[in-house]
């Protein structure tokens, strides 16, 4: 197949800027998958949860709920952070970690290496809690102005799902526009010096770019990519420990229960974990959608829509089936067939 990606752009971050804390922890994306890919032995009665400094696990890691709940299951926790859903899937793949969360195009091609790959849930839709960003003064006013430009995003991100349909959108081929793969704290500081003609990224960074350079937003996922989250772990941990992902999915969803009527609260509680100040987090927060619940067949369509425009594009190497990655609760089966507890 021959390999139609276009040539990642190398651009070094320039100096003097202030990142927040999370960018400066994203420009230390591969010392954190070396450090999450080493060899680690997981010992009975721990699940390792790898977690992004957004979210609700981030949320359910600092009130400590979990740790409660899975006491009566005599269950340790052990918590590792990642600073976006790549690297932490390769740690999924690789077992270093047992369970974690990523956007949409991480899983796939995560699939795609390994078939041991499990989605457990997902949370609903938030298209707006992701966009393509040019300079507040930028000539280009349109998606179709971006042929011939540098585009910058996270390989292998959320992201690159809306950079893929919007380029479609915009009768664009993929090849057209000039994608610099870069890490948020690098694209941060290409983007702030006009290294880069646009950027493609998520909240908060998103909020946080807006706030700080006055970016404008020139496309978001609304109409093109549903921008789910999904909760994630692989067959050996499933097979072995089901009722564990169960209770964690239970603790998820009373802290997304509880996060859902307090936004000030959880604002306030992210911008320590964060670096970024709580009124930013608000407006991230606006656009973010909570209630984990199973995959369902709408959800499972669009994940294979994805798999699928990835393949056509050569940017996997085999085509993946993502229904046969998706996880059901055993007391879902046992509802399946009838049965009662």
């Amino acid at each position: 197949m021959t390999d139609r990606t276009p040539r990642a752009l190398s651009l070094a971050p320039s100096a003097g800027l202030a990142p927040s804390r999370r960018l400066l922890l994203s420009a230390g994306l591969g010392l954190a998958a070396a450090c999450a890919l080493r060899p680690a032995r997981a010992a009975g009665g721990t699940i390792r949860i790898g977690y992004q400094k957004y979210g609700s696990l981030v949320l359910l890691k600092g009130r400590g709920t979990l740790e409660q709940a899975l006491q009566p299951l005599g269950t340790a926790v052990v918590w590792s952070e990642f600073p976006s859903g790549p690297p932490l899937m390769e740690a999924l793949n690789a077992g270093a970690v047992d369970f974690g969360s990523a956007g949409e195009a991480p899983p796939i091609f995560a699939q795609a290496a390994s078939p041991d790959l499990r989605y457990v849930a997902a949370e609903p839709p938030a298209p707006r809690g992701e966009a393509i960003l040019v300079p507040k003064d930028s000539p280009i006013r349109s998606l179709a102005d971006l042929r011939g430009r540098t585009l910058a995003l996270n390989k292998g991100s959320n992201v690159h799902v809306l950079v893929v349909r919007a380029l479609e959108k915009a009768g664009l081929p993929y090849d057209a526009v000039r994608l610099a793969f870069l890490a948020p704290a690098d694209a941060n500081a290409a983007f702030v010096r006009g290294a880069v003609d646009a950027w493609a990224i998520w909240d908060p960074y998103l909020a946080a770019a807006e706030r700080a350079t006055g970016a404008r937003v020139l496309a978001d996922g609304q109409g093109l990519a549903p921008n789910r989250q999904f909760y994630l772990s692989r067959r050996g941990f499933t097979d072995a420990s089901p009722e564990i992902v169960s209770a964690v999915l239970t603790a998820i969803g009373a802290v997304d229960a509880w996060a859902e009527g307090h936004a000030d609260a959880v604002a306030a509680e992210l911008a320590q974990a964060v670096g970024i100040p709580a009124p930013i987090l608000g407006v991230a927060l606006g656009r973010l959608s909570y209630d984990v619940a199973p995959l369902d067949a709408a959800t499972v369509a669009d994940q294979q829509k994805v798999a699928d425009a990835f393949h056509g594009l050569g940017l996997l190497p085999r085509p993946v089936r993502v229904a046969d990655a998706v996880w059901t609760r055993p007391e879902r089966r046992a509802e399946n067939r009838g049965e009662t507890r």
